[in-house]
């Protein structure tokens, strides 16, 4: 039997669903970047770029975007796997999506490079262009493909909201045989082993 939400936990699964909106509004809603978190890929952005800055420039370039989507995707699959923790997930994936989305506005701009960039050149440009992939032409599809992704990202984050909301997947309410632990805690968003 799985815990229904009571009126002590409703709140955070309704500030979650309320968060995962929000974000959502931002990124695929008004086409922005989400205030402050924008800083927070940044930083992931060029953390790519310093990491594999050993492999060829190609992949450098790309590690950029891609390490700024891998992050936030890479702590929502820990929070879901390891730790069974539904709304830290949820969270995170919603914070992927958004990241995915201005990844993907940075690949379509890669033909007309408007977008101002913090220095050097566009990384995108630079991997689809004729000393590479030569695929300018297809940029927009690579792009809307991102995007895609981000909002595939962000459904199943407002969908994990919503099965906490209706206690789906929620720990038992009595603690097994050999006590109580993280795993079994009442209303606490951790999925069941």
């Amino acid at each position: 039997m799985h815990d229904r939400p009571t009126w002590d936990n409703l709140w955070k699964w309704l500030v979650g669903l309320t968060a995962c909106g929000a974000l959502g509004w931002f990124a695929f809603v008004r086409g922005e970047n989400v205030p402050l978190l924008w800083m927070v890929d940044l930083g992931f952005h060029e953390l790519g770029h310093l990491v594999t800055r050993w492999l060829p420039e190609v992949v450098m370039a790309m590690a950029g975007s891609i390490n700024q989507v891998a992050v936030p995707l890479g702590i929502a699959v820990y929070f879901l796997w390891a730790r069974r923790d539904l709304l830290a997930g949820a969270l995170c994936l919603a914070w992927a999506s958004t990241s995915a989305q201005n990844a993907s506005v940075y690949i379509a701009d890669a033909p007309y490079q408007r977008l101002q960039l913090i220095g050097g050149f566009h990384d995108w440009a630079f991997v689809l262009g004729p000393d590479h992939f030569n695929v300018l032409n297809r940029a927009a599809f690579i792009g809307g493909a991102v995007k895609y992704f981000g909002i595939l990202m962000w459904l199943v984050a407002v969908g994990l909201c919503v099965a906490g909301l209706c206690g789906v997947g929620i720990g038992p309410t009595v603690p097994t045989a050999a006590g109580p632990t993280d795993d079994h805690m009442v209303g606490e968003g951790r999925l069941t082993r």
